[in-house]
């Protein structure tokens, strides 16, 4: 997001503050105003000159604090997005059932902003019917809830509960002020009523050692936007996710979409294999490796004094684009995509074509990457082409608008 968010972030308590504290940092650093409200409880983990430092803004602690100006409601309405981090077992139930004992039940009462959850508890506590059953409940209002993750939990205990990192929480913090800002249209297209989508998204890792692998720099942005799209359009989507960044990975868990997460390309292959003869429509958008080693060391390779240089030898993956094609399904429509480093659009499309005839998918999104384009960004720009090469249409815009363009050929390829 460009524009500057105006965002609650409540604070419970748990010994997970102190990871809040990075969560306000990273949201100010990135040009936003964060308010915090802290509990009582949560001071006795981190004091209120920490939290006035990091937001840069008076800390809000009691609903008796600025009364004349109806403090206590009027930071809900004010918030473009109000984050809890961490949310203790008791601050869930709370929530679910409306109490508001406090400023941050208050605020949570007063907003009509999105609002995101980062429980953090041991695990018994999450697993007890009650929070699973208050987090239930939030989940059906619309509540993005953020982990827990499984690790190590205070004391010698490991297991889920673990507050997501901060990372995490702002991504998926930020991308519901997003989808919360989007104007609103008027009835959605159902035009993939009753239809499978499979969609792969991200970039796959090879790896060369337990330590290293060769990567690219896809986001999985764009393919985030094709599961998103799909799934407003009615279908029944499934994500094949190959290491996705923050934000569009908070994005996809928020909405519940299908997600089979893979690593390499071999693994993205095996996914797709497995579930693409269901599928209506097939849409490649994530980055796949072309080449991986021909072995990976057991062991950290090492860098010694004498070696000056160190060689690889790569061999191809497999083309799963390729695959596809070769075991056609009726009705079936594959989306192929060419990241290319193009100098202008001819050269774009002579690129593209040269793809096409060799790999021969029902539509090709052209786009050129590098140099602050394509991969990492939230617009793209990009030539749809039909399996002839011919020009469908020229698009840009956000993400989701080219994806939205790219389905609006796919319905139109689709068997009644």
């Amino acid at each position: 997001m460009t524009r500057s968010l105006d965002i609650v972030v409540g604070v419970t308590g748990g010994i997970a503050a102190y990871k809040a504290v990075q969560v306000v940092r990273d949201l100010v650093l990135a040009g936003h105003t964060v308010r915090v409200i802290a509990t009582e409880a949560a001071l006795r983990f981190v004091g209120a000159p920490t939290w006035e430092a990091i937001s840069r803004q008076p800390l809000n602690t009691s609903i008796f604090d600025d009364v004349a100006a109806v403090r206590h409601v009027a930071l809900g309405q004010q918030a473009d997005v109000v984050v809890i981090a961490p949310a203790t077992a008791d601050a869930i139930a709370k929530i679910a059932a409306g109490i508001a004992d406090d400023l941050l039940g208050t605020t949570v009462l007063a907003t009509r902003a999105p609002l995101v959850i980062a429980p953090a508890m041991h695990t018994e506590m999450w697993q007890n019917p009650a929070t699973v059953a208050n987090v239930a409940t939030l989940r059906e209002r619309g509540v993005v809830i953020v982990g827990p993750e499984s690790g190590r939990l205070t004391g010698p205990d490991v297991g889920p509960g673990r507050m997501s990192e901060p990372d995490a929480i702002v991504a998926a913090a930020l991308a519901a002020a997003s989808a919360a800002a989007e104007p609103a249209t008027a009835a959605p297209m159902r035009d993939l009523e009753g239809r499978r989508v499979l969609v792969t998204a991200g970039g796959t890792r090879e790896p060369l050692d337990p330590v290293r692998y060769l990567a690219n720099r896809s986001s999985g942005k764009q393919g985030v936007a094709f599961a998103l799209a799909a799934a407003a359009r009615g279908a029944e989507v499934t994500v094949v996710a190959a290491h996705l960044d923050p934000e569009p990975a908070a994005a996809l868990a928020a909405s519940g979409i299908d997600t089979v997460d893979v690593v390499t390309a071999a693994d993205l292959a095996a996914a797709v294999a497995e579930r693409a003869d269901e599928a209506s429509v097939v849409v490649m958008a994530a980055a796949v490796a072309d080449f991986t080693p021909a072995e990976v060391s057991e062991r950290k390779i090492k860098k010694t004094a004498r070696a000056e240089r160190i060689e690889l030898v790569l061999v191809r993956t497999p083309d799963v684009l390729g695959g596809l094609v070769a075991r056609p399904v009726d009705g079936r429509i594959v989306v192929g995509f060419a990241a290319e480093t193009a100098a202008d659009r001819d050269e774009l499309l002579g690129f593209a074509r040269e793809k096409l005839a060799r790999k021969r998918p029902d539509i090709l999104v052209a786009n050129a990457v590098g140099d602050g384009r394509g991969f990492g960004t939230d617009d793209n720009t990009a030539v749809v082409l039909s399996g002839t090469g011919d020009v469908l249409r020229d698009v840009s815009g956000s993400k989701r608008e080219v994806a939205d363009a790219v389905l609006d050929e796919v319905v139109a390829l689709l068997p009644a």
